[in-house]
């Protein structure tokens, strides 16, 4: 497989790769502007260490699992072009995954938001 490469040229990877998702992942570029803004609405609204640990963990979970998503789709494409009810399970349960994150999300977003909106 070759030598690996240095840490510096592995963070660069990992850079180029939310790089590339933010160009070419409509969704991900989707949560990832949700969760700048909740961020920044969190921020206004002066949470607690402990609320921005939930917050921080909720965002970062499903940008985490958008990109396992894209990236499991992606090699599926690769590998099963035709369409096989294997790939497209493969395919469906990953999505759900973000789906189950995001819906947590949200529910997250109402127990830390609303009450200090309200």
């Amino acid at each position: 497989m070759g030598k690996p490469h240095s840490l510096v040229k592995s963070f660069q990877f990992a850079f180029e790769g939310i790089a590339t998702a933010l160009k070419e992942g409509r969704n991900f570029r989707i949560q990832f502007i949700l969760g700048v803004l909740a961020a920044v609405l969190a921020f206004i609204l002066k949470f607690s260490a402990a609320e921005w640990a939930i917050l921080v963990i909720i965002i970062s979970s499903v940008l985490i699992l958008e990109l396992i998503n894209t990236s499991l789709e992606s090699m599926v494409d690769m590998v099963s072009p035709e369409v096989r009810p294997e790939a497209k399970t493969a395919k469906d349960v990953a999505a759900a995954s973000v789906l189950i994150a995001s819906i947590a999300s949200v529910a997250v977003a109402v127990f830390l938001f609303l009450p200090k909106m309200f």
